[in-house]
């Protein structure tokens, strides 16, 4: 159920990537729009700070770090203002999937025992994350969009970073030649 709900999720977003596509890099053509309300944007900073100790908590390869991040990250994502964003119920309805998705996706982690199972959450924690930024924006913001080929037997996975600096969720520290920032997102 969870992967068909991701696909249905995908899919959408998928239909609206070919033209955001060439506005995508936003270090190369000015800063995107992000024209909602303040108030979701403040959630979603807030959001996605949690986001991020959950990345460093991953890339320390800290169960405890994760698992706490992981909990709080869940509270973030429940309590999104998505009203606030005042766009056609359409958009709206795949963006609340979204963060739904999101919200089952980090309890299953906090259910996982093991560092690579939280990892495989991560991924789609990310992927979907990442999907709501794209359409939303973060006002003020620049979110970086990496990558290592290696994770997950050489399948590849991505995950989102404040900065441009090397930072492995899927290998720990130990791996950052494995890190390549594919996309930013500035706002």
């Amino acid at each position: 159920m969870r992967f068909a709900i991701f696909l249905v999720i995908t899919a959408f977003f998928a239909c609206n990537e070919a033209a955001k596509h060439p506005a995508a890099s936003g270090s190369e053509s000015g800063p995107l729009i992000a024209p909602y309300a303040a108030v979701f944007y403040d959630s979603l900073q807030v959001t996605m700070d949690a986001y991020y100790d959950l990345t460093d908590g991953l890339s320390q390869g800290n169960i405890t770090y994760a698992d706490k991040w992981a909990a709080i990250l869940k509270q973030h994502i429940d309590s999104l203002p998505l009203k606030a964003l005042q766009i056609d119920s359409t958009k709206l309805g795949a963006i609340g999937m979204a963060t739904g998705s999101i919200s089952a996706e980090l309890t299953g982690i906090l259910g996982e025992k093991g560092l690579e199972e939280k990892r495989a959450g991560f991924e789609a924690v990310s992927d979907m994350l990442y999907d709501i930024v794209q359409s939303t924006g973060l006002k003020g913001k620049t979110i970086y969009r990496q990558y290592c080929p290696m994770a997950f037997n050489d399948r590849g996975a991505y995950w989102l970073s404040k900065s441009n600096k090397p930072q492995n969720p899927y290998f720990g520290n130990g791996m950052l030649g494995c890190v390549e920032v594919t996309d930013s997102l500035r706002y």
